[in-house]
């Protein structure tokens, strides 16, 4: 798809994870959680305290399903039963700064987010 819409593809992996590996920066250890959904391998990088969503969740919104292999139900399916289950004080840090604010928490996304509270589905 880089290729279709002009974009230089992206460079070849240097390793690759799976759910529950871990992923160490520096003194930071990250879970590697699998949230599949936006694109099959989709994951999302949890420390406590922290979740780093990527095109999964955002503040306010949630990343897209139509591109190939996406799938809406899987995308809820991650985000319900893999994100809205950390602990409600977690930041949330996007891929993209698309909402009101760069970071947001699960429990506020839990009560606010029309993709999560019903508005949208």
């Amino acid at each position: 798809m880089s290729r279709q819409w002009g974009f230089a593809p992206s460079p070849p992996v240097d390793m690759q994870v799976g759910d529950g590996d871990k992923i160490t920066v520096g003194d930071v250890f990250l879970d590697v959680m699998h949230t599949p959904g936006h694109s099959p391998g989709g994951i999302c990088l949890y420390a406590p305290g922290n979740v780093f969503t990527g095109d999964t969740l955002f503040v306010g919104g949630i990343g897209r399903t139509d591109l190939p292999g996406a799938s809406l139900s899987q995308f809820m399916n991650s985000i319900k039963e893999r994100l809205l289950t950390l602990p409600g004080d977690t930041v949330v840090w996007p891929g993209h700064d698309y909402g009101y604010r760069p970071s947001s928490t699960i429990e506020t996304e839990k009560k606010t987010n029309p993709w999560l509270t019903g508005e949208f589905m």
